[in-house]
């Protein structure tokens, strides 16, 4: 698939000026990038939500990991390394969280590669079934490890009892933020280690430093509202909503648009194609 982008970044330039290998870089990327996206907004609305499901699975074994190793150690850096297990799953199974979708989709919308009802089926479905996945797999590590309910309810309580300010609403800009470079990093290369390296940065980031990010905290939520902690899901709901809103936006503002404003004489040209 890269090769074919390539192909087109090069017809591409025979349209226009080009300055160099570097904006030659940006070309082909804007190839994957587009590409990627165009693939999600036109997947088959099952197909979302077993991609997604499998995401909210694939994701509760990097909680598990994560759970495991605070609880060994009491660090929450060893613990976000141990996290990434579940990024790098979502990468090399190929599924996906719903906050890995604020860039590469809307990049095929701007391109004029799908609409705003396909966006919007993209999210919902993605968002959904990761949240049932997730539980899915909470459940089952309620009952697996007794041991650790207790520190499931304080990590719970670490997210859900924080009240609204300028604190958490930077915290959850960051952790939509970070998951959003990291799908732009892995889409920057060919390299399966090199996207591994992303993941696993993405993720000593994202819990190592405990950021607020909408799925992967909820599902510590799931997992102490399932052990009998006393957290209910109004709570977490009404934890859930402005955190989901600040990761959508800290991906947008953050990376997605700055990218789409750095090559808007690629979208220009292809939109302008489109038209002809």
């Amino acid at each position: 698939m890269r090769d074919d982008h390539e192909s087109r970044a090069d017809e591409r330039r025979a349209d226009g000026d080009n300055d160099g290998p570097v904006e030659k870089e940006f070309e082909a990327e804007f190839e994957d990038i587009v590409g990627e996206g165009a693939e999600r907004l036109h997947r088959t609305f099952r197909g979302t939500l077993v991609t997604g499901f499998l995401g909210g699975i694939e994701v509760g074994v990097g909680v598990l990991a994560y759970l495991g190793v605070l609880y060994a150690t009491d660090s929450h850096l060893l613990a976000g390394l141990a996290f990434s297990i579940g990024l790098i799953a979502l990468l090399m199974a190929h599924s996906e969280l719903f906050t890995e979708n604020f860039l590469m989709p809307i990049a095929a919308l701007v391109a004029r590669e799908g609409t705003l009802g396909q966006l919007a089926r993209l999210w919902g479905g993605t968002l959904v079934a990761n949240l049932a996945g997730g539980w899915l797999m909470m459940g089952i590590v309620v009952v697996a490890f007794p041991d650790w309910h207790e520190l499931l309810s304080e990590t719970a309580h670490h997210f859900i009892d924080t009240p609204m300010s300028w604190q958490l609403v930077a915290l959850a800009l960051l952790g939509g933020a970070v998951i959003t470079l990291m799908t732009r990093m892995q889409e920057g290369t060919d390299s399966e280690p090199a996207k591994i390296v992303a993941a696993i940065a993405g993720g000593f980031v994202l819990a190592g430093f405990q950021l607020f990010h909408s799925i992967l905290d909820s599902l510590f939520a799931f997992g102490a509202i399932l052990s009998g902690a006393d957290i209910t899901y109004l709570d977490w709901l009404l934890w859930f909503l402005p955190v989901l809103g600040l990761n959508l936006l800290g991906g947008l503002l953050l990376v997605t648009v700055l990218r789409i404003v750095r090559t808007g004489e690629l979208f220009s040209l292809r939109r302008h194609n489109l038209d002809v």
